[in-house]
């Protein structure tokens, strides 16, 4: 029951992010899919899994071991990246139209 429940709220946050309703999200997906597939020019799948399973079993450890120098770094870019987003935001995205979201038939 519980899975069942979780893998519909799965549904919903990716038809959110698929409708554009969620822009951050949304943005931030096509950003992801644009690197992967740039990466997945460069190399074969086979490769790109090697480095991605050798990357998640690096990470954790070095972060743990460094989590004092990583933390403030991570801090200032995180900043960084919202003033951006807000210049972004300003300039650009809030000149979109966007028009009434249809509501569902109910019956």
């Amino acid at each position: 029951m519980a899975l069942r429940f979780e893998i519909n709220r799965a549904f919903a946050v990716l038809r959110d992010i698929a409708l554009g309703r969620d822009l951050k999200m949304f943005l931030s997906v096509i950003a992801g899919l644009w690197v992967l597939s740039i990466m997945g020019s460069w190399c074969n799948f086979l490769t790109l899994f090697y480095i991605v399973f050798v990357l998640l079993h690096t990470v954790p450890v070095l972060y743990e071991k460094y989590e004092d120098k990583v933390d403030p770094f991570a801090e200032k870019a995180m900043h960084e990246i919202k003033k951006q987003y807000a210049v972004f935001d300003a300039k650009v995205l809030s000149k979109i139209p966007r028009g009434p979201l249809k509501q569902k038939k109910k019956d």
